[in-house]
Parts: structure tokens; C-alpha cells; sequence
């Protein structure tokens, strides 16, 4: 079968086409309807520039805006890049200036003024922020119990680090990874401020306007910013090409959307999580396997298993959607899909 290529701007064709089986791919649709992987709600496959499988598992479909929670932080990422390539910032633009009418901030530290924009994209800020702990004072779940989000992260204590915590000078790439919504949440702030622009419309004029994606839902913090953190709601096909969009080093329809130097620099690591995943600039950066080898890979990710995985060795992006939110082990599921299903499908 010939490709086709529809009005959102993707050309479709056959698994076979792009050196995948299609009978492992067509194989995630039972395993997902008897319940294996929880509430997986989409699965599309590219490769090499080519939508080669499609796949909705609830009654939504493909017009639907999927809500995949924290993978918002990424574009949020591809913002921050356009907006240095714009040269309204760099990495080491100092965040404080930008808020000067919200201070006098709590536990004031001259470590604070030293925040930078590369701080906050690599979750390394002094900030004691940690998502990931009940008992931080950054948690993000404190943060939305408030109206002022932006304020309430640049109000947050320095880190202490005890003697069995790794601190910044001894940890890979010398930044020690803590995972804060609230300092994303900043980011946007930040954004609007550098821009000035409201961020819909910065998105709008600058990424999904080239990339043809019309339909977005985004969530807004009390005082009317859009919520960079989290609960932007894309349609499967769209996230698709923001994937899309970084295999190809930042080109859509021949036009450079994002710098190839920011998206060379997004998804190096500069920061370790653990043993098997490091991060970029909002980019998870990770190892997958398939059949005897394990091919690198950067993702967004969001709770409940969501995920956009870009794989290029293989020239191939993956999106998978999910109402897993709550459920143990939900990237697990996740995982199990792209590398039982997708990864074991590729014949070269």
C-alpha cells in the first residue's frame, strides 16, 4: 500500500512499509482490552516521518484532547528553547529579577538569587522541592492549596543536604536532581515576562501554529497563567509530532520550528536520576530494550503512564496515552507496552 497523507499532516502507510511487524503491533489491542495494561487510551507508532500505527482503546478517539499531566513540562522545555532562540533569554539568566514585585521572598539566601533558567529546566534549583516526598515543603500538592504559585516556589528554603545525600559538587553532571513542579510552574511565569506574551498565544504563534496543531486545553493557576506544570490537553496525532518534531532535530515541513542546538542540548543529560534514567532540559533521557540491544531514548512523561518516546536510532516516535492515574506501577505498564509491542516489532 502506497502512502497517504491527511490533512493534519501525516503520511500514513503500512507497518510493513516502514520494516515493522504489523501482526506484534495489531497484537497490543486485545492485550489491552483484557485488561493487561489498565486504562491505555491511545497507542500511534511514526517512523521515519510515517504514521504506520493508530490505535484508541476507549470511545474518545482520535479527535480527543488527551490530558498526559506532567508531559506538559516538556513543551513547556521547547518554549523556554524558542524563546533563547528568540535571544529574550539564555540558560543562565538569572530567575529572580523577573519577579521583583512579589518579594520580599521568604528565607531569603544569596543561593536564591543565583537561580538560574537552566536550574529550574534541570530540576537542580537550591529550592527544597521535591514532589516525589510527602514531607517536602515544595511538594505540589501545598502549592495548589494557595493563589500565588509562582510565589510560593521562589518562598521555598534552600536544600539541606545530610550526609547521605549526594550533593551537587559529587553528582554526575554536578547537579542533584530533585522533581518540582512548582519551579516549571516559574518557568511560565518567566516566560510571559520574557516574551511578553500570554503563553497560549507564544505557543500558538510559535510551535503549534507550524506543526498544524489546532485544538488545545490548557489548564490556568488561580492568577490566569497557563499551567506549564502539567494538564495541557493535546490530541494523540499532535503530541505525536511534537515527538516528532526532536527526531527531526527541530524541523516541521521544512521549517526550522526549534533551534537544532536547543534540541541537541535538551535531550543530553545534565542531570542523574538514578542508575538507568538521566535528564535533560525537561526531557527524560533513558534506555529501552529490543530483542539484544537497548536503544537510547528521550521521553515526556506524565502520571499515569503517559508518554511520548523518541528513539533515534530507530527514527521512530511513540505516543502512549493513559488513564492509569493513581494506579501502581503505571509507567511500568507503560514500558511493558512500547517494549513487548512496539520496540519487538521492528525488524531492523
Amino acid at each position: 500500500m502506497g502512502s497517504t497523507t491527511g490533512d493534519d499532516g501525516w503520511a500514513a502507510d503500512s507497518p510493513a512499509s516502514a520494516g515493522m511487524t504489523a501482526g506484534r503491533l495489531t497484537a497490543a489491542k486485545p492485550a489491552v482490552a483484557e485488561g493487561t495494561f489498565g486504562a491505555i487510551t491511545s497507542l500511534l507508532v511514526a517512523r521515519n516521518g510515517v504514521l504506520v500505527h493508530e490505535d484508541y482503546f476507549d470511545d474518545l478517539g482520535v479527535g480527543s484532547l488527551r490530558n498526559t499531566r506532567s508531559a506538559t513540562k516538556t513543551i513547556t522545555g521547547m518554549l523556554v528553547g524558542i524563546a533563547i532562540d528568540l535571544g529574550l533569554l539564555t540558560v543562565d539568566t538569572p530567575v529572580l529579577p523577573f519577579f521583583t514585585e512579589k518579594g520580599p521572598f521568604a528565607n531569603p539566601d544569596p543561593r536564591k538569587d543565583e537561580i538560574t533558567v537552566e536550574d529550574l529546566l534541570t530540576m537542580s534549583s537550591i529550592l527544597e522541592c521535591d514532589d516525589w516526598n510527602e514531607y517536602s515543603r515544595g511538594n505540589e500538592e501545598r502549592m495548589y492549596l494557595i493563589e500565588d504559585w509562582v510565589k510560593f516556589a521562589l518562598d521555598l528554603p534552600p536544600r539541606g543536604f545530610p550526609s547521605w545525600a549526594t550533593k551537587p559538587a559529587a553528582a554526575p553532571y554536578g547537579r542533584s536532581f530533585s522533581y518540582c513542579t512548582a519551579g516549571v510552574v516559574v518557568l511560565g511565569g518567566l516566560l510571559e515576562r520574557a516574551t511578553g506574551t500570554r503563553i497560549p498565544d507564544f505557543a500558538a504563534d510559535r510551535l503549534f501554529t507550524p506543526l498544524g496543531i489546532e485544538q488545545t486545553g490548557w489548564q490556568f493557576m488561580p492568577l490566569g497563567t497557563a499551567m506549564t506544570g502539567g494538564g495541557l490537553g493535546l490530541r494523540s496525532r499532535d503530541l505525536l509530532k511534537l515527538g516528532q518534531l526532536y527526531l527531526d532535530r527541530g524541523v516541521w515541513d521544512d521549517t526550522q520550528v526549534v533551534s537544532q542546538s536547543w534540541v541537541e542540548a535538551s535531550t543530553r543529560p545534565h542531570a542523574q536520576i538514578d542508575g538507568k534514567t538521566s535528564f535533560g532540559y525537561l526531557w527524560w533521557l533513558g534506555e529501552f530494550p529490543s530483542g539484544e540491544k537497548r536503544l537510547a531514548a528521550h521521553y515526556m512523561a506524565g502520571a499515569g503512564g503517559n508518554k511520548v518516546v523518541v528513539v533515534p536510532a530507530a527514527g521512530l516516535v511513540v505516543v502512549i496515552t493513559s488513564a492509569n492515574f493513581g494506579v501502581r506501577g503505571a509507567h511500568d505498564m507503560t514500558d511493558r507496552l512500547l517494549v513487548d509491542f512496539v520496540l519487538a516489532s521492528l525488524e531492523d
